[in-house]
């Protein structure tokens, strides 16, 4: 009898070391593609995952300053963020599977385990990186709310999708390329092109996101634009801010009608 994709998707979010969570996220996805997994959703989702001891998590006021651009602090520092960003997404999106998979269908399950897998390799790819600055993830603090959209939508799919692919990752898509030219210009093409690699692949996150908001919507008979506007408004604590990276978003099939109008 095959585990459930429940099962194995639970317990890769119970997984606190990060490098075995990048493996377990790993195997999960594998498994499903190679239907190895049920289609069953017979264990409900942690409220939490488990997480390692450090990094210390702050919030947002509390974060130390980086530093001067292009020193080594600075550097270390902004590759930490990232990590953390990514390592967070690995459980966004494993929890997105899990959480609503039961209701959306396979090929929503395939879509956000294909997205877990790719955060999990785009953390591993920045771990490296930061192992190679002489630094390792949880040397430094890290941003404490990065899961709050997760608390915020667990009963809601749709709220889910407006928020964490439609908003968050697509934040990513804006200021990713204005990183990366600061990482090239300081000679770190290495950098640049782990940088390049996770900008590619997030137009494809938020693309499956748009994809099965969208979809929920015309079953429902709600206009994605509408609905999305008065989700956001409802479960997300900031602001849609600008400068947006309309080409990126645009691929995504995130129209300016959409967000336009939000911006702040």
């Amino acid at each position: 009898m095959s585990l459930s994709a429940a099962s194995a998707i639970r317990a890769a979010l119970l997984t606190a070391d990060p490098r075995e969570k990048v493996f377990a996220t790993r195997q999960v996805a594998r498994n499903w593609r190679l239907g190895r997994l049920s289609f069953a959703f017979d264990v409900e989702m942690p409220e939490r995952p488990a997480w390692p001891d450090a990094p210390e998590l702050l919030p947002p006021n509390r974060m130390p300053k980086r530093g001067k651009g292009g020193s080594e602090r600075a550097r270390i520092a902004l590759w930490h963020a990232l990590c953390h960003i990514e390592f967070v997404a690995i459980d966004l999106a494993l929890d997105m599977a899990g959480r609503f998979g039961a209701e959306m269908g396979e090929e929503f399950v395939s879509d956000f385990l294909g997205v877990a897998a790719d955060e999990a390799m785009h953390f591993a790819l920045l771990e490296r990186k930061l192992r190679s600055l002489g630094s390792f993830y949880g040397e430094l603090p890290a941003h404490g709310g990065l899961w709050e959209a997760a608390e915020q939508t667990r009963h809601d799919v749709a709220a889910r999708l407006a928020v964490v692919p439609m908003v968050l990752e697509a934040r990513g898509l804006d200021v990713t390329p204005g990183t990366l030219e600061r990482v090239r210009a300081q000679g770190d093409e290495g950098g640049a092109r782990i940088l390049e690699r996770i900008l590619s692949d997030e137009i494809r996150h938020v693309a499956a996101g748009t994809k099965h908001f969208t979809a929920r919507c015309s079953r429902s008979g709600k206009s994605p634009e509408i609905h999305w506007k008065e989700l956001v408004q409802c479960h997300f604590r900031g602001t849609v801010k600008p400068p947006f990276n309309d080409s990126a978003r645009s691929a995504a099939g995130l129209s300016l009608s959409f967000y336009g109008e939000l911006a702040s």
